[in-house]
């Protein structure tokens, strides 16, 4: 298993995009246990259903953002690092969509809390 990541530890850039995805990962995590006893009960994390009671979800589903990003996450530096060998740029890119992934879920996961508290 250390021979498996042995490529994606050489390349800086990789490396750089999936230590600070796995910080926003972290930090994301930090943010909703800080804020999740002051939640309500039903927050509303389905956005895109209809208005009403079908875009609530219990006080848990918040981290159902942030668990999606992971198992992207896991997905992408699985991927990145079987393709590396034979395409670099691949593995960069997928690296950089985990970045953007993480940000985003940061910035969802923020603006939900903030739009109840």
């Amino acid at each position: 298993m250390k021979d498996f990541f042995k490529d994606i530890k050489s390349d800086k850039t990789i490396t750089i995009a999936y230590f600070i995805n796995g910080s926003l990962m972290i930090a994301i995590i930090i943010f909703i246990l800080f804020f999740y006893r002051s939640l309500p009960p039903f927050i509303p994390i389905f956005n895109q259903l209809p208005w009403g009671e079908e875009r609530l979800g219990k006080t848990i589903t918040i981290f159902v953002p942030v668990a999606i990003a992971i198992l992207i996450l896991v997905i992408n530096l699985f991927t990145s690092s079987i393709t590396y060998r034979k395409i670099p740029l691949i593995a960069r890119m997928l690296a950089a969509i985990s970045v953007l992934i993480g940000i985003l879920t940061f910035i969802f996961v923020a603006k939900t809390i903030t739009l109840i508290l």
